[in-house]
């Protein structure tokens, strides 16, 4: 394993490291582009959709989400064993280079106004994300010791969610203009792909892992046989479980946020994103927290820590929400950041949303960690692509939750109570089926 020959095993001290440093950077950059591309298109969608393929807005945005989240399921497997059979840098550098292919065609497809070319290029932005994903956590227990692998994940985890915000101010503020039109968008994420294969190029090899893997063109069976193997470790099986909770817990809220502000707060667009601020802010300092917390090592009871804090905050939000006087009968016109800020209620909302970040980066960075750390090496990346299938299917059942919570009545409301409940569940389930997790928690209070 490569070691970077410092003193320091700081996670600030990462960013000097020439074996993280352009890591990071690389997967901000892909990330920051993600996002951009994903919001542009759904602002274009949304004011155009009805133009276009004859269908609604709402339809469409729906099916964007959907096709982004495909490859995930069927392409995952492969690219698990395409990052343990090949040497990883130089996958990744092929995968950014596909990037910026990609987004030329996204660029063809906004100035033309196609939006069967916008789908094309979101759901190869999709397969590009699924291949780069198990190459980029496997390449840390290579490149880096393991009292540093906490501080990494805490440090890639706020650049991807610190990506997340500012993917959607931008994305949605360069198409917001109609005047300017779509030009900007296409500079921006040309650009951004460009920047991400450069700084790819200065990320260190990462040799194969193993060689000799003779690849399965099954993939549903690979993916199967790598959870076989996975269940085989109960404490490995409930961190993939327990990881994959953190994106049905995610995605639960996060779909419901621009819905719940409208019609909950009344709020106008730019209350939204700060909604989405509030929680990215929270996951960062949480995720940076860690390290701190569990002293440079890998401290599984501050998943349960992290489980708690979450579920409080998911019950908690509904009932200052419910306070709000309803609307509905009497409309008023929608609010702005500052109104809302002004407002008590408005304020707890924000703290709870940043409470509800904060435990959830304390909960999600051990879980990546201990993943890296305690599989195979040369099964790291399959281990990976498998949770990757877990977490897609982890966020379809939040849509199908809620859809039929809809279906049945139930308010946006009900759906975060829902979620709370679920989680409160999960988080006995955790601590009864794995005892590992609580032993280091009551660990963790005794050394306090």
């Amino acid at each position: 394993m490569n070691q970077e020959h410092s003193q320091e095993d700081s996670q600030f001290a990462l960013l000097r490291s020439r074996y993280f440093l352009p890591y990071f950077i690389t997967q901000f950059l892909g990330a920051l582009n993600d996002n951009v591309f994903k919001n542009a298109m759904v602002i274009v969608l949304a004011y155009r959709g009805g133009s276009i393929l004859g269908l609604s807005g709402p339809i469409l945005i729906n099916l964007a989400a959907a096709l982004f989240i495909l490859p995930y399921i069927f392409l995952s497997a492969s690219a698990g064993q395409w990052a343990d059979k090949f040497e990883k840098t130089g996958l990744m550098r092929w995968v950014k280079l596909a990037e910026i292919g990609i987004m030329l065609l996204g660029a063809v497809g906004f100035i033309s106004n196609r939006a069967e070319l916008l789908f094309i290029a979101l759901f190869l932005m999709g397969c590009h994300s699924t291949v780069f994903g198990p190459a980029k956590y496997a390449l840390l227990p290579q490149h880096l010791k393991s009292t540093q692998l906490v501080g990494a994940n805490g440090l890639v985890e706020m650049g991807t969610f610190l990506a997340i915000l500012l993917g959607t101010l931008l994305g949605g503020g360069l198409v917001a203009s109609h005047e300017i039109g779509v030009l900007p968008i296409c500079i921006a994420t040309l650009f951004l792909a460009m920047a991400g294969y450069i700084s790819c190029r200065w990320i260190p090899l990462a040799p194969s892992a193993d060689p000799d893997l003779k690849l399965n063109a099954n993939l549903l069976g690979e993916t199967w046989r790598n959870i076989l193997v996975a269940q085989r470790d109960r404490t490995m099986w409930m961190a993939l479980l327990a990881n994959s909770w953190f994106w049905f817990y995610g995605a639960t809220f996060l779909t419901q946020f621009p819905s719940y502000a409208k019609e909950i707060l009344n709020g106008d667009e730019t209350v939204t994103v700060l909604l989405l601020a509030a929680l990215s802010a929270g996951i960062g300092v949480g995720s940076l927290l860690c390290e701190r917390c569990s002293k440079q090592g890998i401290n599984l009871g501050l998943v349960i820590l992290g489980l708690v804090g979450m579920t409080v905050c998911a019950g908690v939000l509904p009932l200052i929400s419910s306070a709000i006087e309803p609307t509905a009968n009497t409309p008023l016109p929608s609010i702005g950041v500052i109104v809302f800020l002004l407002s008590p209620i408005g304020v707890a909302i924000i703290l709870t949303l940043i409470g509800m970040g904060l435990s959830a980066g304390i909960y999600i960075v051990p879980l990546y960690a201990f993943i890296q750390s305690r599989s195979d090496p040369k099964q790291v990346s399959r281990m990976i692509a498998a949770n990757n299938v877990m977490n897609a299917f982890a966020m379809i059942l939040s849509s199908v939750m809620a859809i039929l919570l809809f279906s049945w009545g139930a308010s946006i409301l009900n759906v975060f109570q829902a979620c709370a409940l679920a989680t409160a569940i999960f988080a006995v389930v955790l601590w009864f089926a794995a005892p590992e997790y609580s032993r280091a928690l009551r660990a963790w209070f005794s050394a306090k």
